[in-house]
This record gives structure tokens, C-alpha cells and sequence, in this order.
């Protein structure tokens, strides 16, 4: 799915950037489409293609306003720096309406960012509108008539768990914490340069771009740093010497996009690698590349790692145990809705159907791991809770694969539903039931019955979950500081 996601969006970059070409735009408006076109293919995702298509149709509604913005206030340095905050708290409250929310928000604050990165005024307006235009154009096409690709939405960065009313909302606390950081990154990133500041806003708001808790921003932070200096590494062997050849630079820039989809999902640092590189060839196509332009782009990010550091840990912080805890309770519910759906199935439903509820499964997990990350990160000095953080990766590992054979079983028309299969789906229920239970509050008591024979996969499949749902109360149940004890 990576593979074909990331061809998929060289192809789109790159038509796009040809369709300004061809059209006689200039090399600022290009880069702006080729930007724009990329924007599109990574942050629009809503679950649904229709949903995709309309979400893409709005990003001008976004766009356009602050396109005009940014380039009318750029000779108005107070009132530019007052807009461009204003755009990032708007842009990361947009965050609570969902997936279109996210990438509308998202979308805005490039627009504004792309007008200081390439120091464009309001006579160019009418040419970067038509470049980002064509550019949705040539993407979309790319995206939905030329190479249809269905994929599986990652829930929001907000776990739905924690409460959702004003400051205690997780992306209003959000919006203040990144306008704060990026107001820090702003004002010290003006003080070392007035012409490259934009970069410590830009490393502030991508770090807080889907994430939820204190900890992992400031993992988010120390994985945009290291990858920004292995970056520039790779640019003053890479992009420095090109001198801005366009044939070689276009070459390596599109290989920089597919790095950047095929590597964002495993490895924020590989991703931000090849921002970096992409960054520096792009300057160098402008003229204006040189070693110290590579040096202030390291110098910027660690101000805006700095700031977003700061604004999580001093300003209404959520804190790690909170995020963790809810994504962990999200993922028990949707392996208690496969199970029922399983069962469903095996008795005749065939309306019942559990790969839906594996699939979310699967996409939880994946929230869970983010979440957990700064407990199990290397430099954490949290043994207790590492420990802990590992075991329940390892036992929510066990219960994906367990779910994933019970699918398997329930989509074969041959297997056969009996009362045990009911009684081991209710010992799940319980078990999930006193896992999810508010702390403090005693759940259903739960003892795991012995595994039955291999003979049998639909019980066996059943009795996995319970035994390892009934493993992970030593982990998410006891004080978390105390040592684990694993039991036998």
C-alpha cells in the first residue's frame, strides 16, 4: 500500500508541476503547484472517496484566502506575524471537525508558509492561484480517475476518550499550545534570521501535526531534529553541489516526495530526511542555496522544536497516561465488537461481519503505538513504565492475531457455531469489561479457562483473547510506577 501510495503521488507531483510548465507559469508558481499537489495526496484523508473528493475540492476555499493574505501583508512584518498565528490557531482548531478539518487547517498554514518561502508579493497572486488550481486539478485526476488506491483511514490524532468540552477538548488545548510555540519560534527565529524565520513556525506546527499528548510531542520534536541534520548532511553532498541543474534536481526532488510518503508512516526521522533534502534542492533550483543557508535551516528547527517543547510541558498539557490510556480503551472496545461480530457470523448472520472491526483494529494499533512511543523510546528513563508500555504493545500484538484468525474462521462457510463458542465470546466480553472499567472501580472478576484443542481454531481463536485480555490487567491495572511482575 506504501509502494503504490508514494509512485501514486510522484505521479501526481509531477503532473501537476508539468501542467504549470506547460501552461507558461513561472518557476515560483510551479514550485507552488508541485507543493500544493503534494499537500493534497498526504493530508486529505476521510474514509470515504467521496468524502476524499469534496475535501480536495475545498482546500481552495482554504487556500486562496491566505494566499491573498500572505502576500498583501509581506512588506507588514507586525501584521503578517499577527496573521500568520491567527492562521495557525485557526488551522489547528479546524482539527476537532475531523479529517477535513485536519487537512483544510493544514492546507491553510502551507499556503501561508509557501508565500514566505518563496517571498512572493500580490502581484503574483493570479499565478499562483492558477498553479495551485491546476495543480488540484492534475492531483485529483491522478488520485481519482487515473490510479484509484483504496486505503484505510487512520483515526484522528484526538483519542475520543478524553473529555471534549472547551479547554479540556484535546485540539483546543492543541490550538493554544501551537500558537504559543509558534509564536516563540517566530520571535527567536526573526532575532537569528528575517529572512528564513519561517522555518521555526514551520517545525513548530508539523510537530504538533497528529499528535495528542505531551510525550509525544516531544518525541515528534527530537525525531524532526534528528532528521533535519541527517538531512543537511545529505544536502551539502547532494543538493549543494547540483548548483540548481534542473534536470538532476527535479530528478532527486521526485524521488524526495516518494521518500516522504513511503517513509511517514514507519519513521517520522526518515520522513523529515527527505523534507530536508527536498527543501535544500528547491532552494537550490531559486539560486539561493549555499552551506550556511543549510546550517540556519538546522538552527530554526531546533528553535521550533524548542518552542513546541516548551508550549506542551508549560501550557495546558495533556499528559501521556491520559492519551494512552484512552487509545488502549478504544482498541478493547473494537476487539470485544470483533468478537460479537465473529460469533454473529458463526451462528448465520450473514449480515455479521468482523474484518471491518479487525481492519479498525489494526488502525488502532497503530495510534496505540504512536502514543506509547515516548514510554518505550530509547532515551526514556521511565523503567517501570517502559516495561510496562512493551507488554502492552506485545499482548495487544497477541489479540490482532488472534482476531485476524477468528475472521478467518468466521468467513468459512464450513465452520459451525456451538454453545461454547458463546460462553468463551462472553468470558472476552467480561474480560474487556474489566479492563475498560474506570480505575477503582472493581470489574467482573475474569479467570482464564484452558486452551482447547488446535482441532478447534473459532475456540481457540477465542480463548487467545481471553487468556492474553486476562494478562493485560497486571500491565494496565497496578500502579504504574511499581515494578512489573509478570506472572506465569
Amino acid at each position: 500500500m506504501r509502494l503504490r501510495n508514494s509512485a501514486r503521488a510522484v505521479v501526481g507531483v509531477v503532473a501537476a508541476v508539468a501542467l504549470a510548465e506547460v501552461c507558461g507559469l513561472s518557476l515560483t508558481a510551479s514550485i507552488t503547484g508541485g507543493l500544493a499537489a503534494l499537500l493534497a495526496l498526504f493530508t486529505v484523508l476521510d474514509g470515504h472517496v467521496r468524502a476524499q473528493r469534496l475535501t480536495t475540492a475545498l482546500l481552495p476555499v482554504a487556500g486562496f484566502p491566505v494566499l491573498a493574505l500572505a502576500t498583501t501583508l509581506h512588506g507588514i512584518p507586525l501584521a503578517r506575524d499577527a496573521a500568520f498565528l491567527a492562521v495557525v490557531f485557526a488551522g489547528v482548531y479546524a482539527r476537532r471537525f475531523g479529517p477535513r478539518g485536519h487537512a483544510l487547517g493544514i492546507f491553510g498554514f502551507m499556503m501561508f508558509f509557501v508565500t514566505q518561502f518563496l517571498h512572493a508579493v500580490p502581484g503574483q497572486l493570479p499565478e499562483l492561484y492558477a498553479a495551485v488550481g491546476l495543480a488540484l486539478v492534475a492531483s485529483g485526476a491522478v488520485r481519482f480517475l487515473l490510479w484509484p488506491i483504496e486505503r484505510r483511514t487512520p483515526p484522528p490524532a484526538a483519542p475520543p476518550g478524553l473529555p471534549g468540552t472547551g479547554l479540556a477538548r484535546p485540539t483546543t488545548r492543541q490550538a493554544f499550545q501551537a500558537t504559543a510555540a509558534c509564536a516563540f519560534a517566530l520571535g527567536i527565529g526573526q532575532a537569528l534570521s528575517d529572512d528564513r524565520w519561517y522555518w521555526a513556525v514551520g517545525t513548530s506546527w508539523w510537530i504538533f501535526v497528529n499528535t495528542a499528548s505531551r510525550g509525544e510531542t516531544l518525541v515528534r520534536g527530537f525525531r524532526r531534529v534528528l532528521g533535519t541534520v541527517v538531512g543537511i548532511a545529505a544536502g551539502l553532498l547532494i543538493a549543494v553541489p547540483l548548483h540548481g541543474a534542473p534536470v538532476p534536481t527535479a530528478a532527486l526532488v521526485a524521488v524526495c516526495v516518494f521518500g516522504i510518503f513511503y517513509t511517514a508512516a514507519p519513521s517520522y526521522s526518515w520522513m523529515m530526511f527527505f523534507v530536508t533534502v527536498m527543501a535544500g534542492l528547491l532552494y537550490g533550483l531559486l539560486g539561493v542555496l549555499h552551506p550556511g543557508l543549510l546550517l540556519l535551516r538546522f538552527q530554526e528547527t531546533a528553535i521550533g522544536a524548542l518552542g513546541a517543547a516548551l508550549a506542551v510541558v508549560l501550557i495546558l498539557p495533556v499528559t501521556t497516561h491520559a492519551a494512552n490510556d484512552a487509545w488502549i480503551q478504544r482498541a478493547l472496545h473494537c476487539v470485544r465488537a470483533s468478537t460479537a461480530a465473529a460469533l454473529d457470523r458463526l451462528a448465520g448472520d450473514p449480515d455479521a461481519d468482523p474484518a471491518p472491526h479487525a481492519a479498525e483494529l489494526e488502525l488502532l494499533l497503530g495510534r496505540v503505538r504512536m502514543a506509547l512511543a515516548p514510554l518505550v523510546h530509547p532515551l526514556s528513563p521511565l523503567r517501570a513504565r517502559k516495561a510496562r508500555a512493551r507488554q502492552v504493545l506485545a499482548l495487544l500484538d497477541d489479540c490482532a492475531r488472534d482476531v485476524r484468525g477468528l475472521v478467518v474462521v468466521a468467513a468459512d462457510p464450513q465452520a459451525s457455531h456451538d454453545a461454547r463458542l458463546a460462553a468463551a465470546c462472553w468470558r472476552v466480553e467480561a474480560a474487556v469489561e474489566a479492563l475498560t472499567a474506570p480505575h477503582g472501580t472493581p470489574g467482573p472478576a475474569t479467570v482464564a479457562h484452558p486452551r482447547p484443542a488446535a482441532a478447534e481454531p473459532a475456540l481457540a481463536h477465542l480463548h487467545g483473547l481471553e487468556h492474553t485480555l486476562v494478562a493485560l490487567a497486571t500491565p494496565l491495572r497496578s500502579d504504574p510506577r511499581a515494578p512489573l511482575v509478570i506472572s506465569a
